[in-house]
């Protein structure tokens, strides 16, 4: 699925730029993706719509986020940490981070969602509102913390 997600984020700059469902799922399917990974994908961009319509300013600025024990496990300790540094760094509003957490759950990642998938989750939540993350927030969602040069 996630691989499904990466390829529309690089190849539609917006959700409306892609073609509708049918179209959408020959075009994936030509490219080389299986039937269940792009269904479960452009059932899970559903959900995101979904999401974002009710999540728009849900959660006041500064508000605080505790997290339900099956939040917990499904995100487990790095992910919750990757998120509250989003927050910290000011490019995660309240709203987002509960799209976020709400996508991240609905992954059928089976356990702990990885912090690699977590990332593609952020990026296509920026994606869905049309956003564009900071140019340092692209560089930790993409770049591995193994291939950063220490200067």
């Amino acid at each position: 699925m996630f691989d499904v997600l990466v390829y529309l984020y690089e190849n539609y700059w917006r959700p409306d730029a892609c073609p509708d469902h049918a179209q959408l799922t020959r075009k994936l399917s030509a490219v080389g993706f299986e039937n269940d990974e792009i269904e479960e994908a452009l059932t899970w961009l559903e959900g995101l719509s979904h999401a974002v319509k009710s999540h728009a300013g849900t959660q006041s600025p500064g508000s605080m986020r505790v997290y339900t024990q099956a939040e917990q496990d499904q995100l487990g300790e790095e992910c919750i940490g990757f998120i509250s540094f989003l927050e910290s760094a000011g490019v995660l509003p309240a709203p987002m981070r509960e799209i976020v957490i709400d996508r991240a759950m609905a992954s059928s990642a089976g356990g702990p969602v990885r912090l690699e998938d977590l990332k593609i989750i952020v990026l296509m939540v920026f994606w869905s509102l049309g956003e564009e993350p900071d140019a340092l927030i692209l560089d930790e969602l993409f770049v591995d913390a193994a291939d950063r040069l220490i200067h």
